[in-house]
């Protein structure tokens, strides 16, 4: 154990965060998400809700100030206008862990999944709720 660490944040999942850039981007995938099949490297996290791994990587990664976006969730199949309840979730965790409004781009699935593969890491949780899927891209420290 590490003082003043999320003890979610396991000596793994430590390592991909240390070791992504700027720009670099990390999946939180819900239990349904094809994370195996994906993703490049995979940490899993079974047990874990992914709100609390979302709150738990922010807590010491930083989110990318240059984009628009730096968040970027899936869009309902059939609802692209749709924000699911965990999406919505999500964002409070965000808003609260940076001091700001977060802006959460929804992407279309197949576009999502596509993103997801180029990813430095995926944490495969084992959220439940349907949607639960968010992209976060790594930004700087003291730059805002």
């Amino acid at each position: 154990m590490l003082k003043g660490l999320d003890p979610l944040l396991s000596p793994d999942l430590l390592h991909a965060l240390a070791s992504m850039g700027h720009g670099d981007e990390i999946v939180v995938a819900d239990a349904h998400f094809p994370a195996a099949t994906l993703a490049r490297r995979m940490i899993r996290m079974d047990g874990v809700d992914a709100t609390r791994i979302i709150r738990a990587v922010v807590s010491v990664m930083p989110l990318d100030t240059f984009v628009e976006a730096p968040a970027a969730g899936m869009q309902v199949i059939g609802d692209p206008q749709a924000i699911p309840e965990a999406i919505a979730d999500f964002g409070r965790t965000l808003d609260q862990a940076e001091g700001r409004k977060v802006r959460i781009e929804m992407v279309e699935r197949h576009a999502f999944y596509e993103r997801s593969r180029n990813a430095f890491v995926v944490v495969q949780t084992g959220e439940l709720r349907t949607y639960a899927n968010l992209i976060l891209k790594k930004g700087v420290i003291g730059l805002r």
